[in-house]
Order: C-alpha cells, then structure tokens, then sequence
C-alpha cells in the first residue's frame, strides 16, 4: 500500500469497493485515472467491475474473515449501493476508514428515519406516515388522504417495494403486496417535474454540486436525465441548498444524490425533497461527458482525500439509460456523431435491466 498524504491517500493507493455492479465499474475506471488501484468485494461472480478492477473478492457480505482480508489489503472502503448490511459497515469501518460512514447508511437504508432525518433540518418533504400494520394504513390513509404511495422502509427501488393507494384500491390487498413489510405511507405529491442534485462533499467539508438536473422516469425507472433542468433560478438555489444542508448535516464524504420534486410556477416554485442516494447516482451519468468533472472521478477525489474537481458544464446535456434489449442498439449509438456510448458488461439484456448509457452534449 501507499504512504499517505498528510491530507489523504496519494496515486498508488488501494480503493476498497463493495459492490460489483455498473456504478462500481465506473468508480474503478474513474480511480485507475488519478492513479488509485480498485479492489472490488462482491458475492457475485461474474460481477461487471471485476473486468476493470486491479483486484477482486469473490465473497458473502456477513463472511467476516473474507472481510477481514479485503480490509487488510485497502487504504479506504467505498460503496456502490446503500444496502451493504449495517454489521458489515460497521465491521470494516472499525478497520480501515469507510466513506461514506455509517451513519449515511443508517439514515438512508430506512425511508422512515430518513423522512425524519430531513424534514428535522427543516427541508419539505411529503406528508408521511409510519405503517407496522393493516390498522395502521387505516389511520395513514384516512389522514394522508388518497391517492398517497404505501412503500416498504427499506430495500425499495427502482418503484419496487411500493404501491399506489387509489380511491379504489383494497387496504388489505395493497398491504399483502408489499409483504406485510414495515412500511411507509406517504402523501401525494402534484409535482411538475422530478429532478435531483448530484453533489460531493470531501474530507475537509468542502462541497461541490453538479448543475441541477431534470428526470424522466418510465416504468419506474430513469429513462431519460436532461440538464439544465427546467426551474427557476430561486428554485435551483433552493435544490442545491438542500443537498448542502443534508451532506453537512450526515457529515458525508463521497458523491450522493437528492432526488427531488418540483412543484408550484413562477414565484411560487419549490422542491420538495423525496429520497437521498448516498452514493454516486444514475442520474449523475451525464457528467462523464458533460461536465469538467465526472461523478465518478470526484467521489474518487472526495474518498482519497484529494480536492474536488470543478462541476461546471460543458454545454446542454442529455443522458439516456439503455435497458433491456436498448443496448442491443449498440452500433447505431457507435455511428451516431456527438453519442458517447458507455457499456456495463452485462451478459443477459433482461426487460428493466439497466444495460448501459449514452451521453448527448451540445456545446
């Protein structure tokens, strides 16, 4: 391993990251630039961040000895997904330095505490209500009103683990589809626009956001990622005050993201704050090409200690995910002037399997 840097790690350092997937794949190409090695944990074999990796584990989450090793042999553990389970964190944090900390993965990995968690810093959030039982989505209905979404506290996404409440819908059956699971029931939100904030935070509490960026969802999942996004200045100054409130307030190091919804026109816009991803984020994708720094290459930065990179844009940015068979496009994407064309390494094109992305930056 290599000396440290008073202020940080220094190229030649070992980046722990658990977690094979894409988003792991691209940190390590991203860290193989600034001259940091990756060794990837996962339990899965064919894990896509392997192929681009220095090092990798093939290991269970909870095997604490194969944990052990992987701690030994990194400077610093990073994650690509906010479910590593809470012994696990704990476990290597108590080894070697864990960025983002625990705490980030306690606050997000439950939707309950983190409703709670930003609506204490006094940021808008959707009325919401805790759900252990039939009785209590009761209560939670007749208070929340409806159409509200019943969404399980933890393990939810891509809409997964959630249901609407409509006028019509069943209680009881709406509570049998998300598996009698602890739950969540939030009010219905009229939004004009979902976007969200793509932000770093570093070692020494500085802070960096990427411009505020509008999505578009289909089936639940991102389909499409355009920046600027459409809101207003007041608006905009808003989002980003809101992803600097909650990095400080977690004491986060790393990327993460705050997902949003923008509601109201004019003078009367604002957003209201639906989720934190503490991690890099899908809809941070456009900054590989669209900004002077990309997400991956500033968590990079933000994890080893080292200054974070510049966010400015680089002209009007579209981002499109390909799923399923989307990637099967490949070649037309390659042919196309101006398309910057990423690939995960996924063997299997399954329907809702994020494939790859392409970038579209107009200067």
């Amino acid at each position: 391993m290599s000396t440290p840097d008073p202020t940080g790690l220094a190229p030649g350092a070992m980046l722990g990251i658990l977690g094979g997937g894409q988003l792991a794949r691209m940190i390590a190409l991203a860290a193989a630039d600034l001259g940091i090695r990756a060794h990837v944990f996962a339990p899965e074999a064919d894990s896509p961040a392997f192929d681009v990796a220095a090092r990798h584990t093939v290991g269970d989450y909870e095997d604490e000895a194969a944990l052990a090793r992987f701690a030994d042999a990194v400077d610093v553990v990073t994650y690509e997904f906010e479910n590593v389970p809470a012994a696990t964190a704990a476990f290597l944090a108590a080894r070697t330095p864990l960025h983002p900390g625990a705490r980030a993965l306690a606050v997000t990995q439950d939707r309950l505490s983190e409703k709670s968690f930003v609506a204490g810093l006094g940021l808008a959030v959707a009325p919401f209500a805790q759900v252990d039982s039939l009785a209590d989505l009761a209560r939670a209905v007749d208070t929340l009103g409806r159409p509200s979404i019943l969404k399980t506290r933890r393990f939810g996404y891509d809409g997964k683990g959630q249901v609407k409440i409509a006028a019509e819908s069943d209680l009881a059956e709406a509570y049998e589809v998300i598996g009698h699971f602890p739950a969540i029931l939030e009010g219905y939100v009229a939004f004009t626009r979902e976007v969200s904030v793509v932000a770093a935070r570093g070692t020494d509490g500085s802070f960096a956001a990427f411009d505020v960026c509008e999505n578009e969802h289909r089936d639940h999942i991102l389909a499409f990622t355009r920046i600027p996004a459409q809101l207003g200045a007041d608006a905009g100054g808003m989002a980003i005050e809101a992803a600097r409130r909650i990095g400080e307030a977690l004491g986060y190091i790393g990327v993460f993201a705050v997902e949003m919804f923008v509601v109201g026109e004019g003078a009367s816009e604002r957003v209201i704050v639906n989720e934190i991803a503490p991690r890099v984020h899908n809809s941070g994708h456009w900054t590989s090409e669209g900004a002077e720094t990309s997400q991956f290459h500033q968590h990079v930065r933000a994890v080893c200690g080292f200054p974070l990179g510049s966010t400015a844009r680089r002209g009007t940015v579209e981002m499109e995910n390909l799923i399923g068979d989307a990637a099967l496009r490949w070649r037309e994407l390659l042919a196309e002037p101006g398309a910057h064309l990423h690939l995960y390494g996924k063997r299997d094109a399954r329907p809702g399997r994020k494939m790859g992305h392409v970038t579209r930056v107009k200067r």
